[in-house]
């Protein structure tokens, strides 16, 4: 039997018949768009964030293009954000008509670099997209203060920093609830947390063709909203998030705990990652990715070609060696299968199965 990457069915099998019995009062409400239940998710998740608003949207892309329109980013502008991420977070710069900026990486983290961010400052730096990557918070409190700071919190919903949950320490927080993630939804999903009533109100207004009422149009806005039947589903599952996230803790200490460490870096832990994966790098990475596909063990290389020498935007004249720890992390890491349930019994296959192919490296 395989081991997959991520066992989302395992999460959500226990919870069928409540899910089910959710879904089928949508069914016969009637009310399948911005109806009672998104209400009642957008307070339960600003209540488990700890932020003021919560406006629910179509998807995690979305969330990033209307945040940014909010803040009247546009032509001209540049948006600082690193290039070891998911596309979606330079898209939605695009998207708005204004310039990504790449910063470099922290090897140690793979989140963006502080110390080169401020370097790449300018007058027409009009804001910074921090990705919390791979469920592991980003070092906001050490960004320039005098700008606002877009927290992608695609990766990392219910990670902590400082004592508050990520996604409601900048401008405003985007996430993603993308079937794999750590909150996840039946399809797509996403969501806007913000402090700031008036960001959030032309948030609402945008999300909804810029109106209020679909007679009088204040903006150029977007059809991006959350529907009933996923707001329903995810109001089943917020509550089994802390429980879920530390489940993956458990799994990542795990790992370290059954040897992985002896043949692989891994990464660092700190209290508020969150593990959306699992992160080990290695310059051995096709033998081990080889190795665990004939054992039936699902892996993934994230970001192998990071965002700065992605084809779509070559125009922004990156070229290879632009960006060497960012490089250098596309060429090494990998992420190996976890997710809350994954059992230590799967995980040791896991390991030994990277031990094998390692020591098969060091005595060819």
């Amino acid at each position: 039997m395989g081991i997959p990457l991520v066992d989302v069915k395992a999460q959500y099998e226990p919870l069928r018949a409540e899910l089910m019995e959710r879904i089928a009062e949508v069914l016969d409400s009637g009310r399948f768009i911005l109806g009672p239940n998104v209400r009642a998710f957008e307070e339960e998740a600003a209540g488990f964030l700890g932020a003021a608003k919560a406006i629910g949207v179509a998807n995690g892309t979305d969330a990033l293009v209307l945040v940014l329109d909010a803040l009247g980013i546009g032509p001209g502008d540049e948006v600082i954000c690193p290039a070891f991420t998911f596309y979606a977070t330079a898209e939605a710069i695009v998207r708005r008509g204004a310039t990504p900026v790449f910063c470099e990486i922290d090897p140690a983290t793979l989140n963006l670099d502080p110390v080169d961010v401020a370097e790449r400052v300018t007058e027409r730096t009009k804001a910074i997209v921090a990705v919390h990557l791979f469920g592991r918070p980003a070092p906001l409190n050490e960004l320039p203060d005098r700008i606002p700071v877009v927290e992608d919190t695609a990766q990392a919903v219910g990670a902590m920093l400082g004592g508050r949950r990520v996604g409601t320490l900048g401008a405003a927080g985007t996430f993603s609830f993308f079937p794999s993630k750590n909150l996840f939804a039946l399809g797509d999903a996403g969501l806007i947390a913000t402090n700031d009533s008036d960001l959030a109100e032309r948030v609402r207004l945008l999300r909804s063709h810029g109106s209020r009422d679909k007679k009088d149009f204040e903006l150029v806005g977007y059809n991006s909203r959350l529907d009933e039947i996923q707001a329903a589903a995810l109001r089943v599952f917020l509550p089994r998030l802390d429980g879920w996230n530390g489940a993956r803790r458990a799994a990542a200490a795990r790992y370290a705990e059954l040897g992985l460490g002896e043949v692989c870096e891994l990464p660092e832990d700190e209290p508020g990652h969150v593990y959306h994966k699992y992160i080990v790098r290695t310059t051995e990475r096709d033998r081990l990715v080889s190795a665990l596909t004939e054992a039936g063990i699902a892996s993934a290389s994230y970001y192998a070609r990071p965002l700065h020498l992605q084809p779509a935007l070559g125009y922004l004249g990156y070229g290879e060696g632009a960006l060497p720890e960012t490089e250098r992390a596309g060429a090494q890491t990998v992420a190996l299968p976890i997710w809350a349930g994954i059992t230590r019994g799967e995980q040791e296959r896991v390991v030994e199965t990277i031990r094998a192919a390692a020591a098969v490296g060091v005595s060819s």
